[in-house]
């Protein structure tokens, strides 16, 4: 059974929904690397080290300390930062309620974490009663809330069976645009051009199905471990090829489009006319259509053959 992270109450005006929070994200899937001594492959220990003692110490020797001043510091134990005076600290407060598409275009795509949210059975009718409110009005909630010893700021949206609650970077966390190396003038776009590339973007576009998605990288870092397991020689991969410039546009984006076509063509391959999409349709109905003729005609021959087979009745005389 998962294990909470966090537990405390979602605030919602003067409604207390008590809650708590489960990591939404799995971790284990990565492939880890663990550090080795080159010259005999033995892997090293991270040890912690006391530089006044010198010597090696366990990690249940230490303790949280902020340095207040060059070389002092203070120790601050989680009894204290229970007693941090804010209210985000137990509490998710709901701070106000955005249009969702217009949370999704602004901070939300500096996500930092994701938490699926279970209600005590106390608080679910209010839980539920919030989440359907956000979900019939297309709204996001937009919240603060403490964990892991800091201050967020967070987004709860409805999520399948429950919510979703993302946190998000505040805005003086997020860098700036100014420090790249952007052009100022805007481009002129040829008439041809645009239609070439909407054609591209239309013939990408489909309903998104994550389940189509795989980490592919990941398998192709197993195949190259495995190798070197066994002792194979790994080939190289073939150099991409960089191009400073793109030489005609319009012919890289007309060969994008036959290529996007013929990709989307080899998923569902639909007729070219109405008049193909009658014949197709005939033709399925026909092929149908033989099976079930053959076996009524069938049924109609073993049902006459039983009937003459079977002895004539004897009329009852008066």
């Amino acid at each position: 059974m998962a294990r909470s992270m966090w537990k405390g109450a979602i605030q919602f005006g003067l409604v207390t929904i008590p809650v708590k929070l489960y990591t939404a994200t799995e971790s284990d899937y990565t492939i880890r690397f663990n550090m080795l001594h080159e010259p005999d492959l033995t892997r090293i220990q991270m040890k912690v080290w006391c530089p006044e003692d010198e010597k090696v110490i366990s990690r249940s020797e230490t303790v949280k300390g902020y340095e207040y001043a060059p070389e002092q510091y203070v120790v601050i134990t989680d009894e204290d930062l229970e007693k941090v005076p804010l209210k985000t600290v137990r509490s998710i407060e709901i701070e106000q309620f955005a249009p969702r598409d217009e949370t999704n275009r602004q901070h939300a795509q500096f996500t930092k974490g994701a938490y699926y949210i279970e209600p005590d059975k106390i608080g679910r009718k209010a839980f539920y009663l919030l989440r359907q409110v956000l979900r019939d009005k297309e709204l996001t909630a937009i919240c603060k809330v403490v964990i892991r010893d800091r201050e967020a700021l967070a987004a709860l949206d409805p999520f399948e069976d429950t919510m979703l609650l993302t946190t998000l970077h505040w805005p003086d966390e997020i860098r700036s645009t100014k420090d790249l190396d952007l052009p100022e003038d805007d481009f002129d776009f040829k008439p041809a051009e645009l239609q070439m590339a909407e054609q591209l973007v239309e013939a990408m576009t489909d309903e998104f199905d994550p389940g189509k998605f795989k980490d592919e990288y990941r398998e192709a870092l197993l195949q190259v471990i495995q190798a070197k397991v066994d002792g194979v020689e790994i080939a190289e991969p073939e150099p991409v090829e960089e191009s400073a410039n793109l030489v005609d546009l319009m012919k890289l984006l007309q060969a994008s489009v036959k290529q996007a076509t013929d990709d989307k063509g080899k998923d569902v391959k639909a007729p070219t006319s109405v008049e193909e999409a009658k014949k197709e349709r005939a033709t399925r109905s026909a092929t149908k259509a033989k099976p079930a003729a053959k076996a009524a005609s069938k049924a109609k021959a073993d049902e006459d053959e039983a009937e003459e087979s079977r002895p004539a009745r004897r009329r009852k005389s008066a």
